[in-house]
């Protein structure tokens, strides 16, 4: 590891520290670099905004993407306090960066009561077998939108 990424890291570690001392959501914090300099950055804000997607990841994806105008990161690095939950994860593959550096992992987490461990074993089970139920409805109609996309011929593709 480099002195860089130590220097990314521990901003992304101090931004979790700042989540905590303003109350803004848990001890998560998270930054985007590219070509060397800070895009975007982010702690959690789920409980100070009351939404559930508002992990610090994401959060540092959105601002990054903003000042990017870009909805992926190409050539960026996403620095993190601690291994990315499940729906960050996704995330982090949709922005497409090039690497993640995390400091913390998921069983430190659950250590302390975020454990993700139950998502993970949902995503493996089918559907019939998952706590939530999925019920699929009105397919035809969700179809018919599917097929106007791929005959749209002025779509950004993604």
């Amino acid at each position: 590891m480099l002195e860089k990424d130590e220097y990314f890291m521990r901003r992304a570690i101090s931004l979790a520290q700042k989540g905590i001392d303003s109350n803004s959501g848990g001890p998560f914090g998270a930054v985007v670099v590219k070509d060397g300099e800070i895009i975007g950055e982010g702690c959690n804000q789920v409980t100070s905004t009351n939404d559930p997607t508002a992990h610090a990841e994401v959060v540092a994806i959105r601002n990054a993407c903003q000042k990017l105008g870009s909805f992926q990161l190409d050539n960026c690095i996403l620095y993190t306090s601690c291994e990315p939950c499940p729906m960050c994860l996704g995330a982090i593959y949709w922005a497409r960066p090039l690497r993640v550096f995390y400091a913390a992992t998921r069983e430190d987490a659950a250590q302390i009561g975020f454990d993700d461990q139950f998502i993970y074993e949902e995503i493996e089970k089918n559907f019939e077998h998952r706590q939530m139920k999925l019920v699929n409805l009105m397919r035809d109609e969700g179809l018919a939108v599917f097929e106007n996309w791929e005959n749209k011929s002025d779509k950004k593709e993604y």
